[in-house]
């Protein structure tokens, strides 16, 4: 005879029972918990609880089970903000930001068919818990195994039979699937990198490139051309570079993405850079200044005219400090113009420009447009060429203040780089205010004038005044 399998309501008298046991049943909420040691973790956690007296536990200090992860969708962790853990016996342990949500216990209970053992973690842990252990590698795995993969010799004979894998639902979704994490992981940039017996795909985050997925070298052509349609790219151009860009929606959010691409030793190299608008600015004081350089730094803003340069590695934060730079400047007496390569964020009361290389606008065409357009300050996204130096500098001269990145190791390089850019060594000391370099990881801050070589230590940023 077939065992009837539980019904909702079986699940739910389980539930109740295990919560009688629990102490949570008890409306009055006087009956405690001793303290108890967590599974996992190398320590007894300390009662802490709104409503319970159960245990807290710190989850940067647990081990979690990939298995009790995925009993429990992304979905409903999110939804009821819990994290499983690991397992003891017929219980599943499970950290809450609410171990009093009935809802909560009753309807996991009945999708793991397991017996919930709840404790208390703090919400913003359990979030960053769900963006670290829900990752798309899993689903990645799935979309790959429905693909017909075939001989590198059939996939190059002709274009029609990879239109048509192009085309299929699972390379979309991996595509998808790849920017969807990256999004979620804060990523900079998505490298994608054939190598002879795979395909790597890496994330830069935080300035450092990390694994993100490693795939069979067989699906390479199909989701590189998959991008390039996206991107409105000539797909059966594989050996020239090629430049592009789409926008692509991940839950509430809209990204932008530009695309490079260009022919490598095993195959064509791609990388995605991820453009999120929706990203709060940072406030100058959430930078990484010392309090002493964060003042000086203020009255280099509070000039009438001058040049400061921000300098530093890709995904170092050199936008982002210029970004929180103009946002902190007087939009309503101020005309501000910003000449961009792509526009990042929107700001209200801030003329913005985008570069636009077919129609002729560059950095240098586009900064002297600007002169004629009575600004007071402007920031060029990046000093890359020696007419856009020379027409930096000149702006500085005229009464304008300028902002500006521009590529280089530290803050003396700064200065050497200027000269590589044929500006004169009299215009560099006239006009530069002042200069602050980003510094990969093992970052310092350093205040001081320039002019005298006076270089103090300090934390994350080198900083010449």
């Amino acid at each position: 005879m077939a065992m009837e399998e539980p019904t909702v309501t079986s699940q739910k008298k389980v539930v109740n029972e295990l919560l009688k046991e629990m102490g949570l049943a008890d409306t009055s909420g006087e009956k405690t918990l001793a303290k108890e040691h967590v599974p996992g973790s190398s320590f007894v956690a300390e009662p802490k609880i709104r409503r319970f007296d159960l245990p807290f536990i710190d989850l940067g200090k647990v081990t979690t089970d990939p298995v009790a992860v995925e009993l429990v969708p992304e979905a409903m962790a999110r939804k009821y903000l819990v994290i499983p853990l690991t397992f003891e016996g017929d219980y599943l342990i499970l950290a809450m930001a609410d171990p009093g949500d009935m809802d909560a216990l009753e309807t996991i209970a009945v999708q793991t068919g397991k017996k919930i053992r709840p404790v208390q973690g703090e919400p913003e842990d359990i979030k960053r818990a769900i963006n670290l252990y829900y990752r798309a590698g899993v689903e990645i795995e799935k979309q790959v195994a429905k693909l017909p993969f075939e001989s590198k010799e059939q996939q190059n004979d002709g274009d029609g039979r990879l239109a048509t894998i192009i085309a299929q639902t699972p390379v979309a979704r991996i595509v998808d699937l790849l920017i969807e994490q990256a999004v979620k992981d804060r990523a900079s940039d998505i490298h994608i990198e054939p190598q002879e017996n795979g395909l790597d795909v890496r994330c830069r985050v935080d300035g450092l490139l990390q694994i993100a997925a490693s795939l069979p070298i067989s699906l390479h052509p199909a989701l590189v051309s998959r991008i390039k349609v996206l991107a409105g790219m000539n797909i059966a151009e594989r050996r020239r570079p090629q430049d592009g860009q789409f926008c692509s929606r991940v839950g509430s959010k809209d990204i932008d993405i530009r695309v490079a691409t260009s022919e490598s030793f095993c195959g064509e190299m791609m990388v995605l850079r991820i453009l999120d608008k929706s990203v709060a600015l940072f406030d100058l004081s959430e930078l990484g200044f010392m309090a002493g350089s964060l003042d000086k730094y203020k009255k280099l803003l509070a000039r009438k005219f001058g040049l400061i340069l921000v300098s530093g590695p890709t995904g170092s934060g050199k936008t982002t400090t210029l970004y929180a730079s103009i946002n902190t400047m007087d939009k309503k007496h101020q005309n501000i113009i910003t000449l961009e390569d792509p526009i990042e964020y929107r700001f209200h009361g801030i003329n913005q420009m985008q570069v636009n290389n077919k129609a002729g606008l560059t950095f240098a065409t586009g900064l002297r447009a600007i002169m004629r357009l009575d600004p007071n300050v402007i920031l060029v996204g990046e000093i890359r060429d020696p007419e856009t130096a020379k027409m930096a500098v000149q702006a500085a001269l005229t009464g304008h203040l300028v902002l500006s990145t521009i590529h280089a190791n530290d803050t003396a390089a700064v200065l050497l780089r200027l000269l590589d850019l044929e500006v004169e060594p009299f215009l560099i000391w006239s006009a530069v205010a002042g200069v602050v370099a980003y510094l990969r990881r093992t970052a310092s801050l350093r205040a001081g004038n320039w002019r005298n070589r006076a270089i103090h230590p300090g934390r994350r940023l080198q900083f010449l005044w």
